[in-house]
């Protein structure tokens, strides 16, 4: 497909087809990096711990979010006074 270049403000951009947006899953925010010379658009990488509190939040609702090991205290616990 051939598109053109457009002034937008001080910078330059395409605009891309809405099914082509739809076909890739882009929808509020792209990658944008230059590989050789070419330049590669692609749908953002979730990042780390980007679902934890859903996560937590369903874990919570289902009744699942026991510890896993039990607590246990350091030797020198005894000797600390609170």
């Amino acid at each position: 497909m051939l598109t053109s270049i457009r002034r937008l403000g001080n910078s330059q951009g395409i605009l891309i087809p809405k099914p082509l947006l739809l076909q890739v899953g882009l929808v509020d925010q792209a990658e944008l990096r230059v590989e050789g010379d070419t330049l590669v658009l692609r749908r953002p990488k979730a990042t780390p711990r980007s679902d934890w509190a859903a996560a937590s939040q369903r874990l919570a609702a289902a009744d699942d979010d026991a510890l896993v090991m039990p607590e246990f205290a350091n030797e020198q616990d005894a000797e600390l006074t609170w």
